[in-house]
């Protein structure tokens, strides 16, 4: 897949889950339970253990398609191996320049971090297809991405670290291209509780409040 076709993908979609979890077990789990409720798109992080097998087992599982990208990666070496396993997309806490070249010679997406407008354009200059905002919420979430926007209405941002239901319309009506959701979408004590129900509940009502704020029924 080309990576301007896996960034069609997640900003057709609207919600990239940061899939964090114990074990590999529990991120096959929250994947499933994801699944059920409609979610196509997964950001295995690689603290994830064996997270370069879960993607794989993603990559090329049976059923319906979905995209599957690495989380977490914090060097070339980790991008590399990330997409030999089957991420289509790979995404960075902070912004490295040698992760996003890296990224962008093996042909896929790279989605690094930033926070400050410098740091905004010098990603989005340096290659970057999206530009991940993180952690928004701690800037003040939907009025920091709007002001963001103000200047680099050209560049494509998706806010994490505190997006969950409640204010998905608002981060839409700031202008981002998709959410990353974390620990209120993939809940790691629901796992534990065997209730993996809930996670496909709050997928659904997530996908809802986006569809909602774009205009969709």
């Amino acid at each position: 897949m080309t990576p301007e076709a896996a960034c069609g993908w997640i900003e057709g979609h609207g919600v990239v889950p940061v899939v964090r979890t114990r074990s590999a077990d529990d991120a096959l789990r929250a994947v499933a339970a994801l699944r059920a409720g409609g979610i196509t798109v997964f950001e295995i992080t690689l603290t994830v253990p064996n997270a370069f097998e879960v993607i794989r087992s993603l990559a090329r599982g049976p059923g319906e398609p979905v995209l599957v990208g690495a989380g977490t990666v914090l060097s070339p070496e980790d991008a590399r191996r990330s997409v030999e396993a089957g991420a289509e997309f790979v995404v960075c806490p902070g912004f490295d320049p040698a992760i996003v070249s890296s990224v962008r010679k093996l042909e896929r997406a790279v989605m690094p971090g930033a926070l400050t407008p410098t740091e905004v354009l010098g990603a989005w200059n340096a290659g970057a297809h999206v530009v991940k905002v993180f952690p928004c919420s701690a800037m003040g979430g939907a009025s920091y991405l709007q002001a963001l926007r103000g200047p680099f209405p050209h560049i494509k941002l998706m806010p994490t670290g505190g997006v969950d239901v409640t204010t998905a319309a608002a981060y839409v009506a700031a202008g981002a291209c998709a959410l990353g959701v974390g620990g209120k979408l993939v809940d790691q004590a629901a796992l534990d509780a065997g209730r993996d129900e809930l996670l496909t509940e709050r997928a659904r009502e997530l996908l809802q409040a986006v569809a909602e704020a774009r205009g969709r029924p």
